[in-house]
C-alpha cells in the first residue's frame, strides 16, 4: 500500500535522510525505530508532504504522492497522529472528532465507533481539548485520525510522556485497530510493547535504514537493540 523508496530530505543545507526505504502493506503493523535525532519524524514529515523531499519516491497504491501537499496525501488514505498530539484546544472532544470526519454512509469510523474504542472520550465529549489529560489527548488524536477513515494510520511517538497504565491502554487500542484490519505505521521507544503486535520493524540510524525484519527476527537479534536502540 505505502511504499517509500530512496527517500532523501534536508532542512536547508543539513541533510537528514540519505535514502530511506520502507513499505507497509494492507492490514500490516510496521514500526519505525531508532534513537532520537536519527530521522524518524523527518521520514513521516516527508511522507506527508510537510517537508518536501530532495529525492526518492512516496507512493500509495502505486500513485506517486511525493512532495504533494499534506491534505492531498491525507485524501489518498493516510491518517496522521502527530508528535505532540496537536489537537484543537478550544474545541470540544466531539468537535475535534467531527472536524476531521471524512466518509459517507457505511464508513467504518464514526463517532460511535471511536467512542466504543475510547469510552473515556465519550465521557469527556463536551470538554475542551485543553481540559484533557495527556493520555486523553492522545486518545483524541488517534480518534481524530481514524475519523478520516484512513487506509493507513501513522503515529509519531505513540506513547511519549504517558504514564505506564495509559501506555498499556494505548497499546490495547492499537491492537484493536489492527484487528479491525487497519494498517499502522508507528514510531515509539517502547520496543517490547510494539513487538507484541507489530509484524515488521524498520530501524534507522543517521538517516539510513540499518536493519529491517519481522518481530521474531528482532527478538532473536539482541545486538540490534543494543547497537541502534538503546540510549
Amino acid at each position: 500500500m505505502l511504499r517509500v523508496e530512496n527517500l532523501q530530505s534536508a532542512y536547508g543545507d543539513s541533510r537528514v535522510l540519505f535514502g530511506i526505504d520502507l513499505a507497509v502493506e494492507r492490514g500490516e503493523v510496521v514500526t519505525l525505530l531508532g534513537r532520537n535525532g536519527m530521522g524518524k519524524t523527518t521520514t513521516i514529515r516527508s511522507v506527508f508532504g510537510l517537508l518536501k523531499p530532495r529525492g526518492g519516491r512516496v507512493t500509495i497504491d502505486g500513485e506517486d504522492v511525493t512532495g504533494r501537499p499534506p491534505h492531498l496525501v491525507a485524501r489518498r488514505g493516510l491518517g496522521l497522529v502527530p508528535e505532540g498530539r496537536q489537537i484543537f484546544p478550544n474545541l470540544s472532544v466531539e468537535e475535534n472528532l467531527i472536524a476531521t470526519h471524512r466518509g459517507g454512509r457505511g464508513a467504518k469510523w464514526t463517532l460511535e465507533a471511536v467512542y466504543r474504542l475510547f469510552p473515556r472520550l465519550k465521557e469527556r465529549r463536551r470538554n475542551g481539548g485543553n481540559q484533557l489529560s495527556g493520555g486523553e489527548q492522545q486518545m483524541l488524536a488517534i480518534g481524530r485520525a481514524l475519523m478520516t477513515n484512513p487506509r493507513l494510520v501513522v503515529l509519531d511517538e505513540a506513547t511519549e510522556g504517558l504514564a505506564p497504565l495509559i501506555r498499556d491502554e494505548i497499546w490495547a487500542c492499537l491492537r484493536a485497530i489492527k484487528d479491525e484490519g487497519e494498517a499502522i505505521l508507528v514510531i515509539d521507544k517502547n520496543v517490547d510493547a510494539l513487538a507484541r503486535f507489530a509484524d515488521r520493524h524498520v530501524v534507522i540510524e543517521k538517516g539510513r535504514v540499518v536493519w529491517t525484519g519481522t518481530t521474531e527476527a528482532l527478538r532473536t537479534a539482541p545486538e540490534v537493540k543494543e547497537r541502534f536502540l538503546h540510549v
